[in-house]
C-alpha cells in the first residue's frame, strides 16, 4: 500500500517514478527447487521451469502470472510463489497439492540452461536414464541395479537408432520396476506396467463394476445418486448403513477444469451426502475405493475431514534430494485431517480397497489409517503408488515419467510398492465372483459394520 501511495504522489506531483519505487514482485528470480531436479526462472510475469540433471537442462512448463505470486499454467493449473524466512526463500505450491516444494535463490541460470542441448538418441537416453538416477527412490527396495541396467542397455543404442528401438529400450529398463507411477511416452503411445496381478482402473473396468454393484449389492438401497460427473455414487443401505463410492479424485467438474472448480463440485456432493439428518442416523459407512484412478490428494484430505471430530496426522510427505544419495530426503512436511465446519460422520467405517485403488485413492486410504474412531480396510492391498509423478521431458521429445516423492504413517513407514494391506483380506472383482455374482468386500463389510466385530486401524 505505500508503494502505490509513493508512486501516485510523485505522479501527481510531475516528478520522475524513482526505480525503487517501481513494484516488482519480490518472487522474480531464478530459483533452486529443494528435490525435484527443478530450476525456475520467474521474469516479466512469466514462470519458466528448467529440468535439469548432470548431464542436462531442458526447458518444462511454463505459465503466466494471474495474480499476485500466482501463475496459472496453459492447461489451468494454478501455482503460488512465495518468498519464506528472508528474500533469498521461497515456497512453491500447485493448487490440489497438500504439500510446499521449498526453493533457495541462486544468482542465475546453470550453464547448461544457456546453450543448445545435445540431440540424438545417445542424449536422450543419457538424459532418461540419468533422471531415474537422481530422483527415483525405490531402486533398492526392489532390487534394481540402475547403474548395471545403464550398462546393459547404453550399448544398444547409437546415433542410428531409430524412435520406435528407442521406445522399445526404454520400455524393457523400467518394466522390472512394476511401478504405475512410471512410463515412456511418446506421442500418444505410453509405456506403464502395474503392479504384477493387478489391473489398470480404466474407465471400462469403472462402468464395469459400478453396473455390476448397483444390480447386486443397491438392489435394495434408497436414494441412489450420483454426484461430480458420476466419480462419486452414494446410496441409503438398510439397517441405516450408508455406501460411498470413489472412482477419482478429480474430475469432478469435468476435464480441465481448475482446482477450485473441483472442490466446489465435491462440496457440493458432501453437503448432500453428509447431510445433518444423514450424519445423526447413520450406523456406518461403506468407502469403495476399489476402481479409483487417483487424482488430488488435497480432495482425499477434504473428504477425510468430513468423517472426524478430532484433528489426526493423515501423513508426512517427503521427497529424494540428493542426486547421489538415493537416502536423503526433504524435510517431511505433515499433512494433518481438520474438522470441517458442518455437519460430520464420526461413526464406524469400512473401507474397501484392492490392486486397482490407485495413487490419491491410496493417500486418502493412508489419510484413514488413524482416523479417531472404528476403520476397519478389507479387500486387497492398494496399488503401491503414492508420489506426484515427474513428468521429465528428453531431448528427442519423448518424455519420462518417475515418483521421487514418499508418504510416510506417523512411525515413518511407507506403503510404496506392497501398497496399502487390508485388515480382512477377501478376493476384489476376480473372474470368479463376477461369475458367480459375488461381492465378498462388500458383503464383508456389512457384516463387520452391523456386528461391530472389535476390528479397528
Amino acid at each position: 500500500m505505500a508503494i502505490a501511495t509513493a508512486t501516485a504522489m510523485a505522479a501527481l506531483a510531475g516528478q520522475a517514478v524513482p526505480a525503487a519505487v517501481v513494484h516488482q514482485p519480490v518472487t522474480e528470480g531464478i530459483w533452486r527447487m529443494d528435490g525435484y531436479g527443478t530450476v525456475l526462472s520467474i521474469r516479466n510475469g512469466t514462470f519458466q521451469e528448467y529440468q535439469t540433471t548432470a548431464v542436462s537442462c531442458l526447458k518444462g512448463d511454463s505459465a503466466q502470472r494471474t495474480g499476485p505470486g500466482t501463475y496459472t499454467t496453459s492447461d489451468g493449473t494454478v501455482l503460488s510463489v512465495r518468498t519464506q524466512g528472508g528474500r533469498d526463500g521461497g515456497s512453491l505450491r500447485a493448487a490440489g497439492s497438500v504439500g510446499d516444494r521449498n526453493l533457495r535463490r541462486i544468482p542465475e541460470l546453470p550453464d547448461a540452461c544457456s546453450r543448445p542441448a545435445p540431440r540424438g538418441p545417445l542424449a536422450a537416453f543419457d538424459v532418461f536414464w540419468q533422471s531415474f538416477e537422481e530422483n527415483y527412490p525405490f531402486f533398492s527396495t526392489k532390487g534394481i541395479d540402475w547403474r548395471a541396467v545403464r550398462d546393459q542397455y547404453r550399448p544398444q543404442v547409437h546415433a542410428g537408432t531409430t524412435r520406435e528401438e528407442l521406445y522399445a529400450v526404454f520400455s524393457e529398463m523400467v518394466k522390472p520396476l512394476d511401478d504405475a507411477h512410471v512410463a515412456v511416452q511418446d506421442g500418444d503411445r505410453v509405456f506403464a506396467q502395474v503392479r504384477p496381478g493387478t489391473v489398470v482402473p480404466t474407465e471400462e473396468l469403472d462402468t464395469k463394476v459400478k453396473k455390476f454393484i448397483v444390480s447386486r449389492d443397491l438392489k435394495n438401497a434408497r436414494n441412489l445418486q450420483d454426484f461430480a460427473h458420476g466419480r462419486i455414487t452414494y446410496a441409503d443401505l438398510p439397517g441405516a448403513q450408508g455406501y460411498l463410492r470413489i472412482s477419482g479424485f478429480g474430475g469432478y467438474a469435468g476435464n480441465g477444469a481448475p482446482y477450485a472448480a473441483q472442490l466446489a463440485e465435491l462440496d457440493r456432493a458432501l453437503d448432500t451426502v453428509l447431510s445433518r439428518e444423514r450424519t445423526q442416523r447413520l450406523n456406518g459407512l461403506i468407502i469403495d475405493l476399489r476402481i479409483n484412478g487417483g487424482g488430488s490428494d488435497a480432495l482425499g484430505i477434504h473428504i477425510a475431514r468430513r468423517l472426524t471430530d478430532t484433528a489426526y496426522l493423515a501423513y508426512s510427505k517427503r521427497a529424494r534430494n540428493d542426486p547421489a544419495d538415493p537416502t536423503r530426503h526433504t524435510r517431511p512436511q505433515p499433512a494433518y485431517v481438520t474438522p470441517a465446519q458442518g455437519p460430520r460422520y464420526t461413526g464406524p467405517v469400512a473401507v474397501l480397497t484392492g490392486g486397482s485403488t490407485f495413487s490419491a485413492g491410496e493417500t486418502f486410504t493412508q489419510a484413514l489409517m488413524d482416523r479417531p474412531g472404528r476403520t476397519v480396510r478389507i479387500g486387497q492391498p492398494t496399488q503401491g503408488v503414492f508420489s506426484d509423478v515427474m513428468s521429465r521431458k528428453l531431448p528427442n521429445g519423448m518424455s519420462a515419467w518417475l515418483p521421487n516423492e514418499e508418504f510416510l504413517t506417523r512411525s515413518g513407514r511407507t506403503f510404496d510398492g506392497t501398497g496399502i494391506p487390508p485388515h480382512l483380506r477377501v478376493p476384489v472383482f476376480t473372474k470368479e465372483e463376477f461369475d458367480k455374482k459375488r461381492d465378498s468386500a462388500f458383503d464383508r463389510a456389512l457384516n463387520v459394520l452391523r456386528n461391530d466385530d472389535g476390528t479397528t486401524s
